[in-house]
C-alpha cells in the first residue's frame, strides 16, 4: 500500500510521460514545500504562472510542469527537475529563497540547461536576481509581451532584460486552469474539485480566485505596487462574469475570491458591475474583495448598494494602523478617523442585513503590527479598532521591509531586516529591534485592561475572531 500510494504521488507531480514525449521545457511552480501535498492551509494558485502558459500552450510552447508545493522534500523535488532543457520560474520576494535553491538543484541535474525567471521580485530586487549565478535569463516587469519571443530564442535576449505588458488585461486569454498544478493530497485535488481552489473558510467551497485589475493605485510607503509595476487597463466587466459563468456550468463552485489589490476603485466600472453582476451572472456567488476606507467614504452610496446588491460578502480593507502618527508613516493617505468612519458604515450595513433577514457583510480587517518607531499606545489605538468591528475576521500581520517599498528600502539600508522573511504574517520576527514578545502578549490578550478602558461597553466585551473561528488569544498561545 505504501509503494502504491508513493507511485501515485509522484504521478500528481508530473504526468508519466515517457523521455521523449515530454516538453523538454519544465515550469516549477514556486511556494512552500509540501503546501499542496498536505491537507491545511490554503492552496491559492499562481495567476501569473497560468496567464503565461496558457499563452504559450496556445501558441504551440507546450510546457511541462512540476511544483514544489507538491514535494514532500528535496529530493523529489530533484527527481522532478532532472532531464530538462530549460525552466521557467514566476519569483516573488517571499519564494526568492525557493527559486534559488530550485535553480541550483537544476543546473546540477542539468548542466547544460538554461533557467529564465520573471516576476515581482525581479523588479524589486533586481541586485540579488542578478547576484544569482544560475539564472540565465531575467525579466524585469510584465512577461506576457515576451514570454513567446524569450522561450523561442533565449540568445537573442541580454541575460538582463525589460517585460513588456499588454495595453488591457481584455488581451488577455482565460486562463486554462487545468495548466495550474494538481495538489496531491486527495482531499484537496477531489473534494474541492481542483483545479478549483479550497481558498479560505470565509465562504463556500472551492472557491474560483479571479483578477478584474491589476495593480493598487495608490503609494503606500509598506507596498507601493505601482512604482514596480505598469498599470493596465481594467478587465470589462462582461469578460469577468462570463468567465465565472463559464467555471460554474463546468464545476459548480461555491464562492469567489477577488484578488485584485484593489477592487473598488475607478466608479464607472464598478457601476457597470452593479448592473451587470445581479442580471448576467447565473449565480449571484458570495464574493471578496480589496477596498480602501478613503475610496469607501468617497463613494459611501455605491459602496453600500454593490455590497448589499452584488453579495460582496467579505470586504478587505487594509486599516494597517489606527493611529494619525502611523498612517502617514505608512503614507495611506487615510487617518484614523477615516478608518473608524468606515467600521461604523460597515456595521451599520451589516445591522440592515441581519435585520432583513441576510446574511451579513464582514470586514477582512488587514492590521500590521511591529511598525517601527510605533509606541506601545500606537499598537493599543490598532487593537481596539478591532475590537470596534462587529463582524470582522481579522489578517494581523507584522511589519516587513517589502523590497519595492520606500521604507522597506530605508529599513534594509539601516540593515534592520531578517534577509528574506517577506512573508506577511505574525508567525516570523522580520526586523530587527521590534519587541515582539510585546506584541504577541497584546495578541494574546494580556493587556486588555488598556485596551478596553476608553472603548464603549460593547465594544470591551467583543472577542477578536479569526475566518477560522478562533480567537486572537487562541492563536498567539493564552
Amino acid at each position: 500500500m505504501i509503494g502504491h500510494h508513493l507511485r501515485s504521488l509522484t504521478r500528481e507531480l508530473r504526468p508519466s510521460l515517457s523521455r521523449s514525449a515530454r516538453s523538454r521545457r519544465l515550469w516549477l511552480d514556486l511556494g512552500e514545500l509540501g503546501s499542496l501535498a498536505r491537507y491545511q492551509g490554503e492552496d491559492w494558485q499562481d495567476h501569473g504562472l497560468g496567464l503565461l502558459r496558457t499563452m504559450m500552450h496556445q501558441n504551440g510552447l507546450p510546457t511541462e510542469l512540476a511544483s514544489v508545493r507538491n514535494a514532500r522534500n528535496w529530493d523529489q523535488v530533484t527527481r522532478e527537475i532532472r532531464g530538462y532543457d530549460m525552466l521557467l520560474m514566476n519569483v516573488r520576494s517571499y519564494n526568492y529563497d525557493v527559486a534559488v535553491k530550485s535553480a541550483a538543484l537544476f543546473k546540477q541535474q542539468n548542466p547544460n540547461g538554461l533557467v529564465l525567471v520573471g516576476g515581482t521580485h525581479t523588479t524589486v530586487s533586481p541586485e540579488e536576481m542578478e547576484a544569482t549565478p544560475d539564472f540565465d535569463r531575467i525579466c524585469k516587469g510584465p512577461g506576457e509581451g515576451v514570454i513567446l519571443d524569450l522561450v523561442r530564442d533565449p540568445a537573442a535576449f541580454p541575460r538582463v532584460f525589460e517585460g513588456k505588458s499588454a495595453k488591457s488585461m481584455a488581451e488577455w486569454p482565460m486562463i486554462d486552469r487545468t495548466l495550474w498544478p494538481k495538489p496531491s493530497h486527495t482531499l484537496t485535488r477531489f473534494r474541492f474539485q481542483w483545479p478549483l481552489e479550497r481558498g479560505t473558510s470565509w465562504g463556500p467551497q472551492p472557491q474560483v480566485s479571479m483578477l478584474t485589475s491589476r495593480v493598487c493605485p495608490w503609494a503606500c510607503s509598506f507596498c507601493n505596487e505601482a512604482s514596480y509595476i505598469p498599470r493596465i487597463e481594467r478587465r470589462p466587466v462582461e469578460m469577468v462574469i462570463d468567465e465565472l459563468n463559464e467555471l460554474d456550468e463546468k464545476y459548480d463552485f461555491g464562492s469567489v475570491t477577488i484578488h485584485d489589490s484593489m477592487f473598488f476603485q475607478n466608479p464607472k466600472w464598478l457601476k457597470t458591475w452593479l448592473d451587470l453582476y445581479p442580471k448576467r451572472a447565473r449565480r449571484l456567488w458570495p464574493y471578496w474583495a480589496a477596498a480602501r476606507a478613503d475610496t469607501v467614504l468617497q463613494w459611501p452610496e455605491l459602496f453600500e448598494a454593490i455590497v448589499k446588491e452584488t453579495n460582496w460578502n467579505v470586504v478587505s480593507i487594509g486599516f494597517e494602523a489606527n493611529s494619525d502618527r502611523m498612517l502617514r508613516v505608512l503614507n495611506k493617505e487615510i487617518t484614523k478617523q477615516e478608518n473608524e468612519q468606515v467600521v461604523a458604515l460597515i456595521n451599520r450595513i451589516g445591522d440592515d442585513q441581519e435585520k432583513a433577514g441576510k446574511n451579513p457583510v464582514k470586514m477582512w480587517a488587514n492590521v500590521m503590527f511591529g511598525i517601527p518607531g510605533e509606541t506601545r499606545d500606537e499598537a493599543f489605538e490598532t487593537y481596539r479598532l478591532m475590537k470596534k468591528m462587529r463582524r470582522a475576521y481579522p489578517s494581523v500581520a507584522f511589519y516587513t521591509a517589502y523590497p519595492g517599498s520606500a521604507l522597506g528600502y530605508q529599513i534594509i539600508a539601516e540593515g534592520k531586516d531578517q534577509k528574506h522573511l517577506h512573508v506577511r504574517d505574525a508567525s516570523s520576527e522580520p526586523i530587527k529591534g521590534i519587541d515582539y514578545a510585546f506584541y504577541r502578549a497584546l495578541l494574546r490578550g494580556e493587556y486588555e485592561e488598556e485596551v478596553n478602558r476608553p472603548l464603549a461597553p460593547e465594544d470591551r466585551q467583543r472577542s477578536v475572531q479569526t475566518h477560522a473561528g478562533l480567537s486572537l488569544s487562541e492563536m498567539f498561545g493564552a
